[in-house]
């Protein structure tokens, strides 16, 4: 029984090993192309994920990207080169601050019409109860008016 637990026991020290062995660790010659790498991790989105960036997702797509921008990044390309190459394979969807044109026009717009449209109705309803509250006044002074004939 004991040969059986030390057995057990070394098997998961064996198999926690290689959990952290599958560490992604990524060398590049410069500091620059390492900023650069990091830069880009954060601000390109995991397709699978919806609203998480590549650097903290842990879905496979977003292991995938990881390596293309290292490859790219090491390739020599630019911030721009590699997120262009990203929008054109996933879509403006990929990065975080997508461009203004007919397609995304609505997601610039829509918050700032929804604000436009709180102020209004803000303002209505401030001009109209006193309006109610006035006809109450003017309901209790005509009573006083009559009262006093």
């Amino acid at each position: 029984m004991i040969r059986y637990s030390v057995f057990i026991f070394s098997l998961l020290l064996l198999l926690s090993t290689q959990a952290h062995a599958s560490e992604e660790t990524y060398q590049f010659d410069t500091d620059a192309q390492s900023a650069l790498f990091f830069e880009l991790t954060k601000e390109l989105r995991c397709p699978m994920c919806q609203n998480q960036n590549i650097a903290d997702s842990d879905a496979m797509i977003a292991a995938d990207l990881r390596r293309k921008v290292y490859q790219l990044v090491n390739e020599g390309q630019s911030r721009e080169q590699i997120i262009d190459y990203m929008k054109q394979r996933y879509g403006d969807f990929v990065y975080y601050q997508p461009p203004v044109n007919a397609t995304t026009v609505w997601l610039w717009l829509l918050p700032v019409l929804f604000v436009l449209f709180g102020i209004v109705l803000v303002v209505r309803s401030r001009q109209q109860k006193p309006m109610i509250q006035d006809k109450a006044k003017l309901e209790a002074a005509e009573k006083l008016l009559e009262e006093d004939k």
